[in-house]
């Protein structure tokens, strides 16, 4: 059975958990929204041999996507456990 929190823990409980959706929330706008639109910019920029703007659109955004999902499951996780409210 999950333990109760008192009313103070949840809340930093829940400022924590907060923080971390919203900061993932502006890297995913940032990869998903502002980089796409600096393509042009980024590409005098070459990263393993390809224009960065194009890299960026065709492997960097979804290899950020990958880290940015490991990072929130093992952050929360950690949270979770802080908290005593991980599951088992």
């Amino acid at each position: 059975m999950a333990p109760k929190l008192d009313t103070a823990q949840m809340q930093r409980y829940w400022t924590r958990t907060s923080t971390l959706m919203w900061t993932i929330f502006a890297l995913w706008i940032f990869f998903s929204f502002v980089a796409p639109l600096f393509a042009v910019q980024l590409n005098t920029v070459r990263f393993l041999g390809f224009p960065l703007g194009f890299y960026m659109a065709a492997q960097g955004s979804l290899i950020a996507f990958v880290v940015l999902c490991v990072w929130n499951a093992i952050a929360q996780n950690k949270i979770d456990e802080e908290f005593g409210v991980q599951e088992d």
